[in-house]
């Protein structure tokens, strides 16, 4: 596949009034980014669902400018810019039908981390919310090292878990409602600083964009759809947490839920969706593993074969020789032990006979354990 101009890609996720969906729908329709940008809002009326504003909206290119200002802003920072058509676009979010065209992300973490939790929670986090938190982190952490965690840089519980997540080793990511440019609240910029070096900042907004409450809500579809599972540690029972939820569900991905006290406030959101059946409870990192069958087994040691000691010197060489290399040619063997070939092949029958040496094809020979 050609690749796509910079602009052409961040030009797609401008277009004004245009979804993620949508704008899918008008690339597969004309067979590529480019083509979109080159045809009259005559062609952009036969597709289903583009009117004549939404026609007039796209091939007023005006947005043209203003995403050629982004690629110079996004290349100067050297800010990684993902693309739903680019092969190293996250595969979890890639899974989800309305995740962002194109979104901007500094950083080092891997987005598609062998593991990866989201955790949620109210603004109001409670110090009993920010304990529980932190214990389930840390442990996770202990347990863990390919972990990411993810969450949204606010106040509460997203910082309480990106706190902990840098405290205790793990990457972590912050999913932005604003630009780039903005670190909102401002309190969090130093956190959001040593995040950039210990996993990375995350907005599908362009940099210069600012705090919108609509745009918090709308991040939200990144947190649920970069991670295996969400969990909400605490939430009224109404909030940003449980539209986060919502969308984690919707994505058919695990949900997880801190239960609280039946009259705690801070935790009516998070016990209406256990008793609702819509979240697993979690009192512990033991049930996230549970859950997510993420837990640690122990690798069984294979048992060692007794070695007979009536082994002749010819035979302990090649004995020990598999046991180092697992198994070897009959050239490396003769090569290693300087068995002449002709005496070879007759301590190895020997080995076989005693049964502790196994043929296999290619005059390759292994312990037999």
């Amino acid at each position: 596949m050609e690749e796509v101009p910079l602009e052409y890609k961040i030009a797609l996720g401008q277009i004004p009034r245009i979804g993620d969906i949508s704008a899918r729908k008008l690339v597969a329709f004309f067979g590529s980014v480019e083509a979109l940008f080159r045809e009259p809002a005559s062609s952009m009326m036969k597709i289903p669902g583009i009117g004549e504003t939404l026609a007039r909206n796209i091939c007023d290119r005006s947005y043209l400018d203003s995403a050629k200002r982004e690629a110079e802003f996004v290349s100067k920072y050297n800010i990684k810019t993902y693309f739903y058509l680019d092969a190293d676009y996250p595969y979890r979010l890639g899974q989800c039908e309305d995740s962002p065209v194109v979104f901007f992300y500094k950083g080092n973490a891997d987005l598609d981390a062998d593991k990866i939790l989201s955790i949620v929670g109210t603004r109001s986090a409670t110090i009993r919310g920010r304990e529980i938190c932190d214990k389930i982190v840390s442990t996770l952490a202990a347990r863990h090292s390919n972990l990411l965690i993810v969450s949204g840089l606010a106040y509460g519980i997203d910082i309480a878990a990106h706190k902990s997540a840098l405290k205790h080793g793990l990457p972590t990511v912050g999913v932005l409602g604003t630009g780039l440019k903005t670190i909102y609240p401002s309190l969090h910029r130093p956190i959001a600083e040593e995040m950039v070096k210990q996993g990375g900042l995350i907005s599908d907004f362009s940099s210069d964009t600012p705090p919108n409450r609509g745009n918090f809500i709308k991040r939200n579809r990144i947190i649920a759809g970069l991670a295996d599972a969400t969990l909400v540690v605490e939430s009224g029972i109404k909030g940003g947490a449980l539209i986060s939820a919502d969308i984690a569900a919707s994505y058919n991905r695990d949900v997880l839920a801190v239960p609280g006290r039946v009259n705690d406030q801070f935790s009516a959101g998070c016990n209406n969706l256990i008793k609702s059946n819509k979240a697993a409870m979690v009192e512990s990192a033991s049930d996230i593993e549970y859950i997510l069958d993420w837990i640690v087994r122990e690798k069984e040691k294979p048992l060692k074969k007794a070695i007979p000691e009536d082994l002749s010197p010819e035979e302990e060489m090649i004995v020990s020789l598999l046991t180092e290399q697992g198994e070897a040619d009959t050239d490396t063997i003769h090569r290693i032990t300087g068995i002449p070939i002709f005496k070879l092949s007759q301590v190895l029958l020997q080995l076989e006979i005693k049964n502790m040496v196994k043929f296999s094809p290619g005059n390759i020979y292994k312990l037999a354990l």
